[in-house]
């Protein structure tokens, strides 16, 4: 299990999304890729993979989950774990770069 923490930016895009009235979907998917992060990060359907283009603030490895697939503009969740043991630092929940 995971705390999940998130930074400014992924709390602005997450209440963004939130109040949205065309992105109940795409919410609705963030909300579900969340949940499985809390929980099990292998999830087959999360696709976590290594993000290489990106870094944590302290150089830790960014990794991207998939909360959308074979969408256009497919959400994705970028991540690292920490600042403290258990804890998992949400960093980004933006469309597909």
């Amino acid at each position: 299990m995971f705390e999940l923490v998130f930074t400014e930016k992924a709390d602005f895009q997450l209440t963004a999304l939130e109040k949205a009235k065309d992105k109940k979907a795409i919410l609705k998917a963030v909300r579900k890729t969340l949940g499985l992060m809390e929980t099990s990060l292998r999830h087959p359907s999360l696709q976590t993979h290594e993000y290489s283009n990106l870094e944590g603030i302290h150089g830790e490895k960014v990794f991207e989950s998939y909360a959308q697939n074979r969408t256009p503009g497919a959400y994705r969740v970028f991540w690292h774990y920490g600042p403290q043991k258990g804890q998992i630092t949400i960093v980004a929940i933006v469309p597909h770069p």
